[in-house]
């Protein structure tokens, strides 16, 4: 069958089933809107969270950066990874204990102010809203391959199945979709990694095919391969570490950590379940359907990156004839060069593509006859798309892989939407404003703020200020710098009083936002007609990216010095600070 075909075929099965639990799960309260009426089992919650928890970037882009940047890509691995655990033990099963709806809720009444309240929802929203721009762009990305449409059709096809579920299903629609998203993005992820592996290295477990040999019978390790190959094109050694600042790849590793700790959309997943112990379980057991795919992804990119190059022939082939056989370029290149993700340019003339690092390279480019690199644009986004067609896969192989791809952007872009309606409706509207609203019309709220989200998510979709993963690095960063540090200290440092949250929060998220809009080019620099977006103006080579972590430090000293300087919470919220670190009562009845 062809491939448009089966792939309109499989993901259109997918939508209608995400649409069908939406259906049959509906929020009919609010508490099954924002918390799943708090009667998740654990399991189910563990890959619910997986599923939420991994985004566009890590099934989409993860794998591409690693692809090209090598050893250096870890940094993702080691952040996202590392950041869950964190979560997981320092923070998932407090806030559990605590009881409330939202990180804004849980922020309010810790720190005895609704002006905490406020400034949580707004930084919580300015990270959400990041976030969600990441899965914009993968839902596109997705679509403009493989259903050929433009990016803008398949970002608005995208957006319209989210509003259906998310809007009418709430967090127990949504929670029951991310368990059938995540069985579609795990098989789609690990199915072509294992075939590839097999064609690769004859080993089916992706996990020990890196550092096994090729199956060409040769003896070469895959991985001392590709470095011989890469380098031999002029490009770093893919194996060896990164030639970057190492104080960046130590804050961005950290900052990526904090974030994945302080992501809203996340947390709110351990208040669906009934018991504090069970959110210990889910965090497990989150961990476990986490570990699968991000075991995989340095195979995946590691083969994506050999196989790319293999593909793509870097200089002309001689026939027995002694004449020059000159090659078309693979059809999976005509196919991506539709996006607009994949270009490329004949400099000289020969028929074929020469992919290689001019720098690295240097002259022994002139001496084979080549005028240039000739691979103009390649996008990193595509590797993991694009991967099972440059290996020649089956179509229902390469159909799969697209409706994971989208499987994966459309639920974190869920559970980051119900997080902006949540602190809108729940934090805003009935928390601050109209305490008196009606449980009807504050469901009707919570459903258009979500539907208003999603038309802001559509517009900075079609907009983004860079690839999937590094604007989910920005978002990252975002909650690093204001939402992770006054959550580990409303649950660790009884002595943090309002003044202190509220002056950590609002210095934390605007030394981070300064930063990034002014070293992403955002701003002018005044008298001249530069962006300041060179790497060489960051401050101590600090990355936009990594910045959060240095945010996250300026938003822990204020709070802690402003809380320190000023009257000391009341006693009884001490006590409760305490209450909820102490383990008793986790195994009650009730789980509070």
């Amino acid at each position: 069958m062809e491939l448009k075909t089966l792939t309109f075929i499989v993901v259109g099965l997918t939508f209608a089933l995400y649409i069908g639990i939406a259906i049959w799960a509906r929020a009919r309260t609010t508490g099954d809107f924002y918390v799943a009426g708090k009667g998740i089992h654990p399991v189910a919650n563990g890959m619910a969270t997986a599923a939420d928890w991994m985004s566009a970037a890590s099934f989409i882009s993860m794998a591409g950066l690693i692809a090209f940047l090598g050893y250096g890509g870890s940094v993702f691995l080691m952040g996202w990874t590392g950041g869950y655990v964190l979560l997981a033990m320092l923070l998932a099963p407090y806030l559990r204990k605590f009881g409330k709806f939202t990180v804004p809720e849980f922020v309010g009444d810790r720190y005895y102010s609704q002006t905490a309240r406020i400034v949580a929802v707004i930084c919580l929203i300015v990270a959400s809203v990041t976030y969600v721009i990441g899965q914009m762009r993968g839902i596109g990305v997705a679509f403009s391959r493989f259903m050929e449409v433009d990016f803008s059709t398949g970002l608005f096809t995208g957006m319209t199945i989210v509003f259906i579920y998310a809007v009418l299903g709430g967090m127990k629609g949504i929670t029951y979709t991310q368990i059938a998203q995540y069985c579609v993005l795990i098989f789609a992820y690990t199915i072509p990694a294992i075939f590839i592996s097999l064609n690769l290295t004859g080993n089916p477990i992706p996990q020990l095919a890196l550092g096994s040999t090729m199956a060409d019978g040769s003896g070469v390790y895959l991985l001392d391969k590709l470095d011989l190959i890469v380098t031999d094109l002029g490009f770093r050694e893919y194996s060896t570490a990164s030639n970057g600042n190492m104080l960046n790849m130590f804050l961005y590793t950290f900052s990526l950590m904090i974030g994945t700790a302080g992501l809203p959309h996340v947390i709110i997943r351990f208040f669906t379940v009934p018991r504090v112990k069970d959110a210990r379980y889910s965090a497990g057991w989150a961990l476990v359907f986490i570990a699968i795919l991000y075991t995989t992804a340095p195979a995946v990119g590691a083969m994506a990156r050999l196989n790319l190059i293999e593909t793509i022939q870097t200089g002309p082939v001689g026939t027995a004839d002694g004449n020059i056989q000159m090659s078309e370029t693979p059809d999976w290149m005509d196919r991506w060069a539709t996006t607009g993700l994949l270009s490329w340019e004949d400099k000289n003339g020969d028929g074929r593509i020469q992919y290689y690092d001019e720098k690295g390279l240097g002259d022994k480019a002139a001496e084979y006859g080549w005028a240039g690199n000739e691979m103009t644009k390649v996008d990193r986004d595509i590797m993991v798309l694009a991967n099972p067609e440059i290996a020649n896969l089956p179509n229902w192989v390469i159909a799969l892989v697209a409706a994971g791809g989208i499987a994966a952007a459309l639920s974190t872009a869920a559970g980051l939407l119900l997080a902006i309606a949540s602190a809108i409706s729940h934090d805003l509207l009935k928390g601050v404003f109209k305490p008196d609203i009606s449980e009807k019309n504050e469901l009707l709220a919570s459903r258009i703020a979500m539907a208003f989200a999603i038309g802001v998510a559509a517009y900075f979709g079609l907009n983004p200020p860079g690839f999937a993963a590094q604007v989910v690095a920005l978002a990252f960063g975002l909650a690093a710098s204001s939402i992770f540090p006054v959550l580990m200290m409303g649950i660790f440092d009884k002595r943090a009083n309002s003044t202190g949250a509220i002056a950590g929060m609002l210095v934390g998220l605007g030394v981070t936002l300064l930063y990034i809009f002014w070293f992403k080019g955002w701003f002018f620099v005044p008298g001249t007609n530069m962006l300041p977006n060179n790497a060489d103006n960051w401050l101590l080579g600090i990355s936009p990216e990594a910045f959060g972590a240095v945010g996250a430090a300026f938003n822990f000293v204020t709070a802690f010095v402003v809380s320190r300087a000023t009257k000391a919470p009341p006693e009884h919220i001490q006590h409760l600070v305490e209450d909820i670190r102490v383990p008793r009562g986790a195994m009650g009845a009730s789980g509070h």
